[in-house]
């Protein structure tokens, strides 16, 4: 486990280096629409008063939108170079940054209200992380991430071919899933109403000309069964 995370902070300072965001696809017409979507997925139920918990908070692109919320958010990740750049982007009041290790968190027993996180668990020992969220998270407690999906064959092939993987930007060990053992997991871990739903067609790199066509494309095939579980992410959803 040390050796990867070791893996992941150096990645961290390589996002740092050269543009996490562009790395990350979020820049672009095409990629500020699937943010913006996600952002919806991960914050909107949340509001004043609840404590959350956001795994691998990177250079900030969702936290500052989840502080918007109200919530008191500790936005986490393991790369200090990361974690720098989003205390530069939001410094809000109701938000504290600390470099955590996800599968072996500092924090007590039902500390969190909730716990969310973009693009994050597929970089983890996920046996290990679903542990830990389950045990910080208060009874009742819900989880909302979003993930790529290990069915799409561009994800697929990004996640298994070496070359692909580091021309891409990604990290040596991250990965996708599918969503049928994530669920399994999750259950056998003690969560429950586990919903994980395939979504999302619009690739980043779609003209500004086309994203509207494509997108409402991607949302008539998301509704398809069996098409539908090609998209390129899953939405994950349980309660503790």
């Amino acid at each position: 486990m040390q050796q990867r995370i070791a893996k992941e902070i150096h990645h961290g300072r390589f996002l740092a280096k050269h543009g996490a965001g562009e790395i990350w696809n979020w820049e672009g017409p095409a990629g500020k629409m699937r943010w913006a979507r996600r952002v919806k997925m991960l914050s909107n139920h949340l509001g004043p008063g609840m404590s959350v918990l956001e795994l691998g908070c990177g250079a900030g692109y969702f936290t500052r939108e989840l502080a918007r919320s109200g919530a008191d958010i500790v936005a986490v990740d393991v790369s200090p170079e990361l974690l720098e750049m989003a205390r530069a982007d939001c410094s809000a009041k109701n938000v504290r940054y600390e470099i955590q290790n996800a599968c072996a968190l500092s924090y007590p027993d039902a500390a969190f209200d909730s716990v969310v996180g973009s693009s994050v668990l597929h970089h983890l020992e996920i046996k290990e992380a679903v542990r830990e969220i389950h045990r910080v998270l208060k009874p009742r407690g819900t989880i909302y991430f979003t993930e790529p999906n290990m069915l799409n064959p561009q994800i697929a092939i990004q996640k298994n071919v070496p070359w692909i993987k580091r021309k891409l930007g990604d990290s040596p060990d991250e990965t996708a899933f599918f969503r049928w053992p994530v669920r399994r997991l999750l259950e056998e871990t003690g969560f429950r109403d586990v919903r994980i739903e395939p979504f999302d067609f619009l690739h980043p790199k779609t003209p500004a000309s086309l994203i509207g066509g494509v997108n409402a494309l991607g949302r008539f095939l998301e509704r398809m069964p069996v098409v539908s579980e090609f998209a390129g992410s899953i939405y994950i959803r349980a309660i503790k």
